[in-house]
C-alpha cells in the first residue's frame, strides 16, 4: 500500500462568544486585520505551524496544521493567548475537521488517457490541456484525488485520515484490476 502524508488539516470551531478583532490585533503580535480586505484576523503561529482566523462570531479555523493533535495544540494556544487581550474563552472549544490534504505516491507512471477509460467518465475528469491531473471524484468515502501520470495523487475533502487510506487503496486495486499497476 502507498504511503500518505498529511499536508494540511482544516478544522473549525467556535469560542461560543463576540470577538473585538481590533483589541486582539493590538494585544496579538503575529496577528493581522484588515476588515476592508477580509472579515477576519489572520493570527499566525509559529509551533505547529499553522495560521487560524477569527472572526467577530466567535468563529475560529485553523489551517496549515499536519495532524488533529497539532490542529488541538494550536487553537488551544490561541485560547491562551487571547487572555494577553483580556479575552476569556469560557468553554472547550470543539473542533471540527473540515478537511483533509494528503499526498501520496503509487511509486510508478501511470496512463492517465487509460485510465480516464477504465475508471468511468462519469466519475472522472480529465482535460490534459487544461490540467495535467485526473481528477477522481469517489463517493465513499467522499473525497476528490488527483491523479497524476508521475503516479503521484493529492486527497482532498477527507474529514479523518482513514478516508485518505481507503481512497488511495480503493484506487490502487482498481487500477491493479483494470491492468494499469503492477
Amino acid at each position: 500500500m502507498a504511503n500518505m502524508k498529511i499536508e494540511n488539516v482544516v478544522a473549525s470551531s467556535s469560542l461560543c462568544m463576540e470577538l473585538d478583532l481590533h483589541a486582539i490585533e493590538d494585544a496579538l503580535e503575529g496577528s493581522e486585520y484588515n476588515p476592508e480586505q477580509f472579515p477576519g484576523l489572520v493570527y499566525r503561529i509559529k509551533k505547529p505551524k499553522t495560521a487560524t482566523l477569527l472572526f467577530r462570531s466567535g468563529k475560529v479555523v485553523c489551517t496549515g496544521a499536519k495532524s488533529l493533535a497539532d490542529v488541538k495544540i494550536a487553537i488551544a494556544q490561541v485560547v491562551k493567548d487571547l487572555e494577553k487581550a483580556d479575552i476569556f474563552v469560557q468553554i472547550e472549544p470543539d473542533i471540527e475537521v473540515q478537511n483533509i490534504v494528503a499526498s501520496s505516491d503509487l511509486k510508478q507512471e501511470i496512463n492517465l488517457n487509460a485510465v480516464a477509460i477504465s475508471l468511468g467518465l462519469e466519475r472522472v475528469e480529465y482535460e490534459p490541456e487544461q490540467f495535467p491531473g485526473l481528477v477522481y471524484r469517489l463517493d465513499v468515502p467522499k473525497v476528490v484525488v488527483l491523479l497524476f501520470g508521475s503516479g503521484k495523487l493529492v486527497c482532498t475533502g477527507a474529514r479523518q485520515p482513514s478516508d485518505v487510506e481507503v481512497a488511495v487503496a480503493k484506487i490502487a486495486e482498481e487500477l491493479r484490476n483494470a491492468g494499469l499497476i503492477d
